[in-house]
């Protein structure tokens, strides 16, 4: 048996992404028909009578409506992957998160106020507003939109995912599902 500590991207019957789970779970959607592998993972599943190749990327067959949707919780994970990793005050590899109006004078603890730092840019700042220090920020920061955003949470983005999270649903003639040999 295979590996399936893999995570897989998991898409509605319209190829919007809803969520991400573990390869395993993944194959029993695929071995239940409940979905259909859209992109082939990493590793192999046997069994006494079958093979099947463990999905990156799999598509439910049927509709699933979603009630709502829910705000993108903010974390420091969501925070890095919404700047790039990068300090929204030099550039730098942010490596802590910081209130550009401190709650020490009322910030809030929310999207438009929260940015990813460097240490030295953070320790700097301390309990001040950048318009004390001369400084400005280098993006504006924005509640993140978007279905892509779901994944966030993922330990690590699979690169077969990314056609999935720009929004372009794939043809069937496109899907690069291959039968295990």
């Amino acid at each position: 048996m295979a590996s399936t500590d893999t995570a897989a991207l998991v898409l509605n019957a319209t190829y919007e992404p809803l969520c991400v789970v573990s390869g395993r779970r993944a194959a029993v959607l695929v071995l239940t028909a409940k979905a259909v592998p859209v992109a082939v993972g990493d590793g192999v599943l046997h069994s006494e009578r079958t093979t099947l190749a463990v999905p990156a990327v799999v598509r439910l067959a049927r509709f699933v409506r979603v009630p709502y949707r829910p705000a993108v919780p903010l974390t420091r994970k969501a925070v890095f992957a919404r700047d790039g990793g990068r300090c929204l005050y030099c550039g730098g590899a942010a490596t802590s998160l910081d209130h550009v109006v401190p709650k020490s004078r009322g910030g809030p603890h929310t999207w438009e106020n929260v940015v990813s730092a460097c240490g030295r840019c953070n320790h700097l700042k301390a309990d001040r507003g950048i318009a004390e220090l001369g400084w400005r920020l280098r993006a504006k920061p924005t509640v993140p939109t978007g279905a892509a955003w779901r994944v966030v949470g993922a330990r690590r983005m699979d690169p077969r995912w990314q056609p999935y999270l720009d929004g372009e649903p794939a043809d069937d003639a496109e899907l690069v599902w291959e039968e295990p040999a």
